[in-house]
């Protein structure tokens, strides 16, 4: 058989209070040839048994599990690598979308083959399913050049509706995919503008919930990171720092001519010094922390060696 034209992940971690509405609006979509992978980090509530029941009454619908949480990065990555279509959507276990968004942005992307995304504008909901506001990404980047659509990209990105949209899964396979640091969705959007257009659909298709167990409503940036990926040490991450590495890495890949590259790799630097006490004040907090746990480790042997003395 050959697989479906289009691939939705669905990862999800603990997600029962809006599972049920996120899975059932992929499944009321009009466009009907489309395969759903839900990537279960380790759920400790009810999250498997509703997958499975889904599962079981429809077979477009594949259910897997991972034996512990390997992170939202990780998962992200995992759920994208298991799909098979030529075009992929990411569906949030909390979030919904209008039974048209899968067949308008196919529409798009087959109609236009420079695009690698195509998106539809959102509409902010709270917990209930009421309307909030409406939000606008301001992602429409229709340029040829990819060092305009990049340096659109870096001045417009905010929150990452635009991933609930469709891309084409053998672009985002080029890209390094998820990274496990703070803002590497932001990072990979970037990356993606590199090769090809993002294209808006002009009606509100997407509806975002925003509600206190959402990870984009955690302020502390540790609590974040236990989200992003459990397994790192926190202390250890330089987020920030890494921003214009991974920008200057994903440009150096990108199918672009020499030029391109020496022009985009200057942008970067210059939005780095621009960005400097931020970058300084993450280096220095870094050395504070390193210091900190000299001085416990030598304190530590020190009391070691006194009582070994007694």
């Amino acid at each position: 058989m050959r697989p479906p034209r289009v691939s939705v992940g669905m990862p999800v971690y603990n997600g029962e209070r809006f599972l049920r509405p996120a899975i059932e609006s992929v499944l009321t979509q009009t466009y009907g040839d489309f395969e759903l992978i839900i990537s279960d980090n380790a759920s400790t509530d009810a999250t498997p048994d509703i997958c499975r029941v889904y599962a079981a009454r429809d077979p477009r619908i594949r259910y897997v599990r991972n034996a512990t949480n390997v992170g939202a990065a990780r998962n992200f990555n995992r759920v994208f690598q298991l799909s098979t279509g030529e075009y992929y959507k990411l569906a949030n276990a909390d979030d919904v979308c209008a039974p048209t968004l899968v067949e308008r942005c196919v529409a798009v992307l087959d109609t236009h083959p420079g695009a690698v995304l195509c998106y539809a504008r959102t509409t902010l909901i709270d917990e209930s399913g009421a309307v909030m506001s409406e939000y606008d990404d301001g992602l429409d980047l229709r340029a040829a050049s990819g060092v305009q659509r990049f340096r659109a990209a870096m001045d417009r990105i905010r929150l990452v509706n635009v991933f609930q949209g469709l891309l084409r899964s053998s672009i985002l396979r080029k890209t390094r995919l998820m990274g496990s640091y703070h803002g590497s969705d932001i990072m990979l959007l970037e990356e993606l503008a590199l090769y090809g257009q993002f294209r808006e659909i002009p009606q509100r298709l997407f509806f975002r919930r925003l509600h206190s167990e959402a990870g984009s409503s955690i302020e502390s940036p540790d609590r974040r990171m236990v989200l992003i990926d459990p397994s790192v040490d926190h202390d250890r991450r330089l987020w920030l720092c890494r921003h214009p590495v991974e920008r200057i890495a994903s440009i150096v890949r990108a199918p672009l001519a020499p030029g391109e590259k020496a022009v985009l790799i200057g942008l970067v630097l210059r939005f780095a010094i621009g960005d400097r006490s931020s970058l300084l004040g993450e280096l220095t907090d870094r050395a504070k922390r390193t210091v900190r746990r000299w001085a416990r480790r030598r304190l530590a042997m020190a009391g070691e060696f006194l009582l070994r003395r007694q």
